[in-house]
């Protein structure tokens, strides 16, 4: 099993910057590919990021590209969302998550609790 604790969330101004960790424990961290998820109130779950085992690899959604940067320090077990110029639709909770494979395709085992990041205009 893979423990998954998010963090970071808040409330910020539209233009704003934000930093969201995910901390894991219970496995070997850098067995893993994590990703960064979310969900608007009334949407369905979306992907934002998601990075490779050593951080070799990372792919973006598109409306994140360029704002959005997703990192990992496999030395504390902690992946990293940093979010700059957020927007009123980057409204969300975040929520990470973490599987063996990596790829767009992958369905996530292991997913976090949650972090409510909300962007006021």
């Amino acid at each position: 099993q893979v423990q998954l604790v998010e963090s970071g969330g808040g409330l910020v101004q539209a233009g704003g910057s934000l930093r969201l960790s995910c901390a894991a424990s219970g496995r070997t961290f850098s067995d893993y590919a994590m990703a960064w998820f979310r969900q608007a109130p009334g949407k369905t779950r979306e992907f934002v990021a998601t990075i490779s085992w050593t951080g070799g690899k990372r792919n973006y959604a598109d409306s994140v590209k360029g704002r959005f940067t997703i990192s990992r320090d496999n030395a504390k077990n902690t992946v990293y969302l940093q979010m700059n110029n957020l927007k009123p639709e980057d409204t969300a909770v975040y929520y990470c998550a973490a599987d063996l494979d990596y790829g767009l395709a992958t369905e996530y085992d292991y997913w976090g609790q949650g972090t409510q990041v909300t962007v006021s205009s």
